[in-house]
């Protein structure tokens, strides 16, 4: 097959940015049958002279074999043996570094499919070059037998326990050269690889002194500070394999807490230095508690990233829920480590360590250490439940002062601490504490100069009140409602004036919160808020109002749900209308808009409230809800090193050795909550759902056997069991 310009060209156009040529390029790479393509890649990737167009080919060669294994398969032997051959030619002579690793990926994908069911590799050659090539005293042959292996670590399939100690061998002599420092990082690499693929005790028993010069490598990358990758092997290692690790774990901690402390270091360095040590500190809790001095070191460095913020006087007014803080900045990762080490570890391990260190922080008179000393008191208080419980008074006297501190990020801290508590401790806290908390909670709603302390303020009652006895939340039921009011009024004012959104959020989710637990309570402050509620459903309908619109919706079922039909009647042909128009309206819902599962639960509510004057409404009601329970889950094979495969939203189970499998899970949640509003109609309904209940059985029935999310699968039980009553 000879080189073909115009095929060239073709890739050419796939990387051009005007969209009519590319799309049209795309369509006629698509339309290109498989056994073409195939090898006009392979001489576009051994003889373009674009590098960009070599890189390109190697890519879609590899994609090409991935999605059509069974074409590959289905093609003569010669044909085969001119693609194995090429690619490996391509190797021995390819001069840019970026397009030979590329070409190495395309070769292990190949290689894979030569590993029969028998797990016996019909590809001798490859065997044979990877030798060749990690012997030779050329550096990039040696990067290239390592990136093969480490994208293919059980590429000798069955012959693999004959070649172990040749393959340890290989692996030793490369990471040992740390006077090329790229061949000793992928020879870590490599081998992080091949010890993760292979779960097999006794081989990585033998393995074991593989560990010394691993941790070598990761002192070099420490200082270097060039390449992480070293560190994200020594974490993918501590994860999985962490016994491997314990006869150097005091050696290696040293070297750890030292970086760490380093205020002078690369912040990336220092975090995952913290994460080495965070994550064997899960995988191997009975191991980190033996080594008890690691821990008394580690906890005041934590803390002394939790110090590492800036004064910005933009704070106070941050109009979102998110916080501005970044999530890879010091504090939110050191105060996330500490939340996972007292789970980890749990309170006997953690619990003095905090409490020798913390109360010298509050004491300072920077702002910086209260703030840090009170979010660590929330950050360890639910791993430490049981020890923490014996000093809670103390605790919560301590915390209390600070609700009133002179600093806005102190204050906050502090409703930080009572909301995580009043969760961590409920009902003890709320019947202990509410004289002491509820006021001071109150006082700081009116916070006006700070709205991010008043919302979180109005985030700690909601939290103390989800939880609270409602005798005790009945004493403070009118002084909450009227606080409530006001701040509902005078929020309302602001986000027809600026737009302003946060406290308004908080401040309705503390409404709901309060009538859900209230119940027949609430029933004299309906009027407080029905009216200021309707009005935000119908006015906040552009899309930077989506959260707040669907909290509101929210809220306003559960007031209804809370007083009664009898009261919400009054209102309820209006809200329906509100809600009716958001359905069949002009108000575009995106697949993601919050307010999709927001307007889901509410309906089942309404429904609840008004009962058998409900079915009018389902011919509007049911398309969304079966639309989003006959939803099929959005699932992608991603790349190992995948940009997309760091998605927040997804959750991932690795397959092999670079892939991973992904499934979205805010779709699932959607389809369990529409599953769980369908048995709501039905078990409520009775006879008036049984319009419904052909077109609703299809759907639930197959869902049977749907065991990727627990409510889906359990609800449509419940649903089959209600259907046969009605």
């Amino acid at each position: 097959m000879e080189y073909n310009k115009s095929f060239d060209d073709l890739l050419s156009n796939l990387m051009l940015a005007d969209n009519e040529t590319r799309n049209a390029a795309e369509q006629q790479y698509s339309s290109s049958p498989f056994s073409t393509k195939l090898p006009m890649l392979i001489q576009c990737m051994r003889n373009s002279p674009k590098i960009e167009n070599r890189q390109l080919a190697a890519i879609l060669f590899r994609k090409l074999l991935n999605d059509n294994n069974e074409e590959y398969r289905k093609l003569d032997e010669s044909s085969q043996q001119y693609c194995k051959t090429e690619l490996l030619t391509s190797l021995q002579n390819e001069e840019s570094e970026v397009v030979r690793k590329k070409v190495c990926d395309a070769v292990a994908e190949l290689a894979r499919l030569y590993v029969d069911d028998d797990n016996q590799n019909l590809w001798p050659e490859i065997l044979q070059f990877l030798f060749q090539f990690a012997n030779s005293p050329n550096l990039s042959h040696k990067e290239v037998a390592l990136l093969i292996f480490r994208n293919f670590p059980t590429i000798f399939g069955n012959q693999q326990t004959h070649y172990l100690e040749v393959i340890k061998r290989m692996l030793f002599q490369c990471m040992s050269d740390i006077n090329n420092q790229k061949i000793a990082y992928l020879a870590v690499d490599a081998t992080t690889a091949f010890l993760m693929v292979n779960d097999n005790e006794q081989l990585r028993r033998h393995f074991q002194d593989m560990v010394s010069p691993i941790l070598t490598i990761v002192q070099l990358c420490l200082n270097k500070a060039d390449d992480d990758s070293p560190l994200k092997n020594l974490i993918e290692i501590a994860e999985t394999i962490p016994k491997i690790i314990r006869p150097h774990l005091n050696d290696l901690a040293v070297e750890l807490l030292k970086h760490i402390s380093d205020s002078n270091a690369d912040n990336n360095y220092r975090q995952l230095s913290l994460e080495v040590l965070v994550t064997l500190s899960e995988s191997a809790p009975a191991m980190m508690r033996k080594y008890g001095q690691i821990i008394i070191q580690l906890i005041p460095q934590c803390l002394g990233m939790m110090i590492d913020l800036e004064d910005d006087p933009e704070w106070s007014i941050w109009d979102n829920s998110d916080d501005p803080e970044d999530s890879d900045s010091n504090p939110i990762v050191a105060e996330f480590a500490l939340d996972r080490l007292a789970i980890a570890l749990g309170g006997k391990a953690i619990l003095p360590h905090i409490v020798s260190v913390v109360p010298q922080m509050l004491q300072n008179s920077d702002w910086r250490y209260k703030y840090a000393g009170l979010m660590a008191i929330s950050a360890v208080a639910d791993g430490c439940r049981k020890q923490m419980m014996q000093l809670l008074t103390n605790v919560v006297v301590t915390i209390l002062p600070f609700l009133k501190d002179e600093h806005p990020r102190v204050r906050y801290a502090a409703c930080n601490a009572i909301g995580q508590m009043s969760t961590d401790f409920a009902e003890y806290f709320q019947k202990k504490f509410h004289d002491k908390v509820v006021p001071p909670l109150l006082f700081l709603m009116d916070d006006i100069a700070n709205p991010r302390v008043q919302a979180h303020a109005c985030a700690a009652l909601y939290h103390f009140c989800d939880e609270c006895p409602t005798p005790i939340l009945k004493t403070y039921l009118e002084p909450i409602a009227i606080k409530l009011k006001a701040l509902l009024q005078s929020k309302l004012q602001e986000l027809m004036q600026q737009g302003t959104k946060n406290v308004l959020e908080q401040a309705i989710t503390a409404i709901s919160t309060v009538a859900q637990r209230a119940e027949g309570y609430f029933l004299p402050y309906y009027d407080h808020f029905m009216p200021g509620l309707k009005f935000i459903i119908q006015s906040a309908v552009t899309p930077e109002y989506r959260l707040l619109r669907g909290k509101t919706i929210e809220c306003v079922s559960f007031i209804g749900l809370a007083v009664g039909s009898e009261k919400f009647l009054c209102d309820a042909n209006d809200v329906m209308q509100l809600l009716l128009k958001t359905q069949t309206g002009n108000i575009d819902m995106a697949d993601d808009d919050p307010q999709v599962s927001y307007m889901m639960t509410a309906w089942a509510r309404i429904c609840k409230i008004l009962g058998k004057q409900f079915v009018q409404y389902l011919p509007i009601v049911m398309p969304p809800l079966l639309k989003a329970a006959s939803a099929k889950p959005e699932v992608a094979i991603f790349e190992e090193g995948d940009e997309k495969a760091q998605d927040d939203g997804w959750e991932f189970v690795k397959i092999g050795e670079q892939q991973k499998f992904g499934i979205k899970t805010a779709g699932l949640d959607d389809k369990g909550t529409a599953c769980q509003m369908l048995v709501c109609y039905a078990k409520e309904l009775k006879e008036g759902f049984s319009d419904y209940v052909e077109d609703v059985t299809k759907i639930m029935v197959p869902l049977m056997k749907f065991y990727l999310h627990e409510d889906i699968h359990f609800n449509n039980l419940y649903y089959i069991i209600g259907v046969n009553k009605i």
